[in-house]
């Protein structure tokens, strides 16, 4: 009873730190289930204390005020749902739990809200399986001390998990260049695509000829070899990309076809969730929201999101604007874009709006997220992560475990690696489950800006919009919002933008899988993903000076496994080896990889290319066998198609007269790129 009226008469705001050391052993004293506190030894109140303290996850550092994130042990579950209830009847927001040891902490610290993290929806028996359920955000006075209340709660035994709702923040500076139509290089005649979306040949990033109008240091091949790519498959719309970053503008005439629309619109987000929803603002998608700043300056929406859509699936060969990686062929085949809205003007979400979006994006069908996000936390290692943010790491894994595409076995969440230059990888796309992406330039050579080192799993086309002859048009074109920008289309740089580039490539790859019949687990389809690339380390020599001058030598080893390659993961998924060579150099690739040990002791009897693929990659002797060795010259970078047969078991085939061996053949995929292979030419 004592301890009761100590509550009852006195607020966190009077008398505050005689009360706030009360609250704390008489909270400490409760987890300690004792029925007289001031009894109980001094190691006693310790024990309980660590206890407590073990349960705070994270600092209150870049926290959110009048907000925590607790997670209730099995016991508290029935109390707190039979609470809720009872508080829906009246139409009321909750503020007490029905649990009389944290009912006083919460009246103390003055709790206006408690809510489950994740809404029950029409997902909620693998919601409960996963433990989701648990998660609650508790509000109250913003002027209540974080860690105070942090520590408060911690001593309720039905409380297993406090978490600080930490700020997430953008891993881009927003900036956009509107795009305008300039002298055409060598582009507009040298990039060849069977699709007619008339500025294509401004992609730099997904067909690079070293046009000189995009930079002259530009390098052939330093893109994402998609064209050829684009001729197995554009894409498949039973594959969905949710696209974790502002609002994305699902009027723009370039995305509109290719959005994700909710069959079922969900009754707890108010049946607005029509393209997908906005968790910042709790409601309907926007894209333009601006603010006026206290120094006069206007900041909000900058068409990231848009413009990373655009990427992953702006519409191809609709003849108007640009291409998207997996846009489809122009026969509505392009994979879905949902938009999971979680930045909003100039605010930044906090742990439980990002979390929110993950699992929404799980629980409606998306195969791929698509983020360019990051923390403020410096974590080097994933039990770090996993120890500071364990809301987003259930919401993570609960996503990574939907089967959501027929081609997959879990979901894949792609990230940005950063764009602070750092040599190591922002989180949570370093945490090892996660596929974290570097930028390069069009000069095949890491962006001035991007993060890499530790954690870093493999580069794509960012972009650099300064310091190339050619301006922003070095930089990424894509969809934007013509309300923010005067235009559709702008150029933008950033490891966030070289994130969607990797997005798009692997629902390429799903597309594919599902056309034929392929399937595979998670830790299979990324290690195809991983290893369809090209090398592009032995080019790291030397200084680069764009938008800062770096050390070309500090990124060797540390980019990932190399630069995307759409039409390498494609060829692996059909099962078809590639041959990587580098243009204007004799290669000898020795095939005792594919033909056995003995390869180069074998019989060869045919090495077959058509002129159209000798003409394509510039090659004027044609390829053949010498000393058990393909030996091939290629001029040009490009992608063909080789076979070579030879006898097994013998100098030549048996027939109806004379005694051989077997005809084998092998069909190769050659990959030229003035970006050659330190491996020898092999994936």
């Amino acid at each position: 009873p004592f301890l009761r009226k100590r509550y009852a008469d006195h607020t966190i705001k009077t008398n505050m730190q005689n009360t706030k050391k009360f609250l704390i052993l008489a909270t400490l004293m409760l987890a300690a289930c004792t029925s007289d506190p001031f009894q109980e030894s001094p190691d006693a109140v310790d024990q309980a204390a660590t206890i407590a303290e073990a349960k705070i996850c994270n600092s209150s550092e870049n926290a959110f005020k009048g907000k925590l994130i607790a997670k209730f042990n099995d016991e508290a579950i029935p109390a707190l749902e039979q609470a809720a209830s009872r508080y829906a009847a009246t139409r009321s927001a909750m503020t007490r739990s029905g649990i009389e040891s944290l009912d006083e902490i919460l009246a103390a610290i003055h709790v206006t809200s408690i809510e489950r993290v994740f809404p029950v929806g029409k997902k909620e028996a693998r919601t409960r399986e996963a433990g989701l359920h648990k998660w609650y955000i508790l509000e109250f006075d913003k002027e209540q001390d974080l860690d105070e209340a942090a520590r408060m709660l911690a001593g309720v035994a039905e409380i297993s998990k406090i978490q600080f709702s930490l700020e997430r923040k953008k891993t881009y500076d927003g900036k956009v260049y509107p795009f305008q139509d300039a002298p055409h290089g060598q582009t507009r005649g040298m990039v060849t695509s069977d699709f007619n979306d008339p500025n294509l040949f401004w992609q730099w990033h997904y067909i690079n000829n070293a046009d000189q109008a995009i930079a002259t240091e530009a390098v052939a091949g330093a893109d994402i070899n998609v064209a050829d790519a684009w001729k197995l498959t554009g894409g498949n719309n039973q594959v969905i990309v949710a696209i974790v970053d502002e609002g994305v503008k699902y009027t723009h005439p370039d995305l509109a076809a290719n959005m994700w629309t909710n069959p079922e619109p969900s009754e707890e987000y108010g049946y607005q969730d029509i393209h997908g929803y906005n968790f910042a603002d709790d409601g309907p998608i926007t894209w333009d929201k601006l603010e006026k700043l206290p120094n006069g300056q206007i900041d909000g929406d900058s068409s990231h999101g848009t413009h990373v859509a655009g990427t992953v699936a702006a519409v191809n060969n609709n003849g108007i604007g640009v291409a998207g990686v997996a846009g489809g062929t122009g026969n509505g085949d392009g994979v879905r874009l949902m938009s999971c809205q979680v930045f909003s003007g100039v605010s930044n979400p906090s742990d439980e709006v990002i979390s929110r979006a993950i699992k929404y994006a799980a629980d409606h069908g998306a195969s791929i997220l698509q983020c360019s996000y990051g923390t403020s936390a410096n974590f080097t290692s994933d039990r770090q992560y996993e120890e500071n943010s364990p809301l987003e790491i259930e919401a993570l894994l609960y996503f990574m475990a939907q089967n959501n595409c027929a081609a997959l076995d879990g979901g894949l969440a792609i990230y940005s690696a950063g764009n602070e230059s750092k040599n190591i990888s922002n989180f949570p796309g370093g945490y090892s489950k996660c596929i974290s992406v570097t930028s390069v330039g069009p000069d095949c050579l890491p962006a001035y800006y991007t993060c890499y080192g530790q954690g870093c799993n493999i580069a794509a086309p960012g972009g650099e919009t300064v310091g190339f002859s050619g301006g922003e048009r070095a930089g990424i074109l894509s969809t934007t919002c013509s309300e923010l920008t005067g235009s559709d289309y702008g150029y933008m740089q950033g490891t966030s933008m070289a994130c969607p580039h990797m997005s798009g490539v692997a629902a390429l790859g799903l597309s594919y899988a599902l056309s034929k019949g392929k399937h595979y687990t998670r830790d299979e389809f990324i290690s195809m993903l991983l290893t369809s690339v090209n090398e592009i380390d032995s080019r790291f020599e030397g200084t680069k000076s764009t938008g800062a001058k770096i050390t070309l030598e500090d990124y060797r080893g540390k980019m990932g496994t190399g630069l995307t390659d759409a039409y390498q993961l494609l060829m692996q998924i059909e099962g078809t080896p590639c041959l990587k060579v580098s243009t204007n150099k004799l290669e000898l690739i020795t095939l005792t990889k594919h033909f056995g040990g003995s390869a180069q002791d074998l019989t060869y009897l045919d090495v077959e290319m058509s002129k159209e693929d000798m003409d394509k990659l510039g090659i004027s002797s044609a390829p053949k066998m010498y000393n058990g060795q393909l030996m091939i010259k290629c001029t040009k970078p490009g992608v063909a198609r080789i076979k070579v047969s030879a006898v097994g078991g013998g100098t030549r085939p048996g027939s109806e007269t004379i005694m051989g061996g077997i005809e084998i053949s092998k069909e190769f995929a050659i990959i030229a790129r003035e970006t050659g292979a330190e491996n020898g030419g092999w994936l």
